[in-house]
Order: structure tokens, then sequence, then C-alpha cells
């Protein structure tokens, strides 16, 4: 079987998804921003354009700085230099990325026979974007969001726009690390791709993961509002350390500290694995640690309201939060143990393709062999090397003598 996979019209539709969300998103800040202007709360309005700008920066800083690393002919069709750079600086340079997929997509569905570099350059845009929309994500939706709920908390006051909005953003969330899960996928055969159920149970899992540590952020900054920033900073700086630990190779270059800056932000509302090894150990400290952090949230909360009223509907939310979280941790077992690919595809006795084991430079020696063997030079030059990577870190083991080749092994990568 040939890499790269189809580029379909479906992957076109979801391009274009894509680049009209970043619209509705940009229009929604403005229109929520001008509304808290109206209503006399400049410091929410701030708050919304804040972490709006903030997340813009630095989404544009990694799109601008990501085609330096690239070959010459993964650059064609973008602005030179200076006008790239202007692009950015106009926070333009996301949305010139979602259209120049969008067109490279077009012609590439509209050949009766795309050639294989084509389909492999419409794909390499589309797993930038990916990547790009999952630190977007992380970094404007989910803290809004949690704004969000402390004002609703705070004015003690729910419309059902709100309730539908909230609900829209933490489905947005786990529909956006069901699409990064798939896009590192994509280096995988197709027999390795998810199903309908297991994408249901990826998708369950992280929503209910999510909304309960959200909960618990908005409720103390309800309790606490002028110290949720200290908890965020306290938190970040623990997992900014842990990751700087497991000694990411990202960007490649000095500015390595801003991908693990932004994944620390990640990890402060969910899980995200960024280094190769044995994953099992550092999910149960994770897990551990913010479901202790969010208890000791809630219970702060609880303390200092008592008595509370029957009807209250916080009550029944965060009653439901940790039953919630523990759903999540067991549809998590259950897809690893029954539902995850790998497990349907091979015998129980073989590890998680999670769990990676090897040097770095084992792999990347063993990679380099299945590279000349399944990919042709001109291909492989149009691979996304960014989110190949990160896909090391779930799919890869180098212990061939060990097991038998399967899907997420060695044997089984395109690249």
């Amino acid at each position: 079987m040939a890499w790269p996979p189809p580029f379909r019209s479906w992957d076109l539709l979801w391009s274009l998804l894509g680049g009209a969300a970043f619209l509705a998103d940009l229009g929604a800040d403005a229109w929520v921003a001008i509304r808290f202007w109206q209503a006399g709360r400049a410091s929410w309005a701030g708050l919304v354009l804040g972490l709006a700008g903030l997340s813009s920066l630095t989404v544009q800083a990694f799109s601008w700085a990501w085609p330096r690393g690239d070959a010459p002919e993964l650059r064609r069709g973008l602005p030179s230099g200076p006008a790239w750079l202007a692009l950015h600086v106009l926070q333009l340079g996301y949305l010139y990325r979602c259209l120049h997929a969008l067109k490279v997509g077009f012609n590439v569905c509209r050949m009766k026979v795309a050639t294989e570099t084509e389909r492999a350059y419409a794909i390499f845009l589309s797993h930038d974007i990916s990547l790009l929309r999952l630190f977007e994500t992380f970094l404007e939706s989910a803290p809004q969001l949690t704004l969000m709920l402390y004002i609703i908390l705070y004015t003690n006051k729910v419309e059902i726009f709100q309730v539908l909005g909230i609900c829209t953003s933490f489905f947005c969330i786990a529909w956006t690390l069901l699409d990064y899960h798939q896009t590192l996928r994509s280096f995988l055969q197709e027999k390795d791709k998810l199903d309908f159920l297991s994408s249901v149970l990826y998708f369950l899992w992280n929503f209910l993961l999510v909304c309960p540590r959200i909960l618990s952020l908005a409720v103390f900054a309800v309790l606490f509002p002028s110290y949720i920033f200290l908890h965020f900073l306290g938190v970040w700086s623990v997992m900014f350390l842990w990751v700087s630990l497991q000694g990411t190779d990202f960007m490649e270059n000095t500015c390595e500290w801003a991908y693990r800056a932004v994944v620390a932000v990640i990890l402060y509302f969910c899980w995200f694995n960024v280094a190769a090894g044995k994953t099992f150990h550092r999910s149960c400290i994770y897990h551990t640690f913010i479901l202790l952090d969010s208890i000791i949230l809630s219970v702060s909360w609880l303390w200092h309201n008592t008595p509370l009223s029957r009807d209250s509907y916080m009550i029944h939310a965060l009653i439901a939060a940790l039953p919630c979280y523990l759903l999540g941790i067991l549809l998590r077992v259950i897809y690893y143990n029954f539902f995850h690919p790998t497990v349907q595809n091979v015998s129980p006795n073989i590890y998680d393709e999670v769990d990676t084991e090897g040097t770095v430079s084992d792999r990347t020696i063993g990679l380099q062999i299945v590279v000349d063997h399944w990919i042709s030079s001109s291909v492989m030059r149009h691979v996304n090397h960014r989110t190949y990577k990160l896909s090391q870190n779930f799919f890869v083991d180098t212990l061939q003598g060990k097991r038998p080749p399967q899907n997420g092994t060695l044997g089984d990568v395109y690249l």
C-alpha cells in the first residue's frame, strides 16, 4: 500500500470548516468583548481580547517560524520572507495557511489522478493547520471557556445561548484532540486507523476529563479571583519543568522553550504526551496530580459556600464532576485495552503502541530504513517532520526482535 493516502473531498471540506471556524471565532470574540464593554464590564472585555490576542500572537509566531526549517519545495506558493513576516505581524498568517491549503487541496481533488507529490503536499499543509488549531484551542478556547463559566457563576445568571456556547466549546476541545490524534495516525497503514467506535470512545474520554477540570477552575476563580492566576502560574511551572525534563526536540533550535511553554498550557487542562518512552507511569502521575488539584479547588468552593441551597445547580454540577472524571479514566482504560486499533489487531500480550522503548537514535535509524522502503525520495521530502516527530512518541517501537510486526511498530509505519 503506497503513501501518501488519498486526499479526499472530505479532507477538503474539513479544511474549509477549519478556516470558517477561525473566522467565526474572531467574530465571536469581538462580539462578546463589545457586549461586555457595553455592560460596563471593561475588565471582562479586556480578558476576552487579551486571551484572543495572546493566542493569536503565539500561533502566528509558530506559523511564521516553521517554514524557515522546511525544504524549498515545501514553501512553494508562500510569500517571500518580508511578505510572509508582514502577514504574521498583521495576524493573518494562519488564515493565509488555511486559504493556501484549500487551494492546494481543491486542485488535488479535481485532478483525475493526483501525483503522490501533490497529495503529500496537501497532507503536509493540513498537518500544520491541525497542530496550529490545537495550540489555538488551548491557548484561547479553553481559558475563555473557563472565563465564561466564571461569569455565569459570578452573576448567578445563565442564558440558553450561554449553555449552548459552553457545550459547543467543550465539544470543540474534545474534537480538536481527536483530530490531532487522527493526524498523527496518518503515518500508519490504513488498517491501523481509528474506526467509528474507537473514535467515539476517544472523543468521550477526552470530553469527560476536560469538563470537570475546567469546572473546578471556574469555581475556584469565583471564590478567589485574585489567586487563579497564581494557581495557573504554579501548575504551569510544574508542567513546564516536567516537559523540559522529558527532553523534547520539536523545534530543533533555541526556541524549543516556546513549544514547551505551550505544551505546559495544554497540560494545565488535559493530558498531552510529548516524549518517547512508556507513557503509563507518566499518565498515572499526571492524572493523579490533576485529580487532586481539581478536588482541592472544588472543595475550597464548597467549604466557603456552606450552607448551600439544595436547588443550587452548582451542587449537582460539582457532585457529578468527580464521577465524570473517573468515568473518563475508565473509558480511557477500556479504549486502550479493548478498542485501540493495535489491540484489535494483535494478541493481548503485545505492548500498547503509546508505550515505546529504545533510544531516539535507535528509532531514527530504524525509521530511515522504513522511509527508504516505503516512500520515494520526492514524496519523502513532503512529509511533515513536525507531526511525524510527535507521532513517533505514540506509534514507533524498535523492539522488532521481541515481537512480530504489527500496527504501531516499525514494520507498520509509513514514515
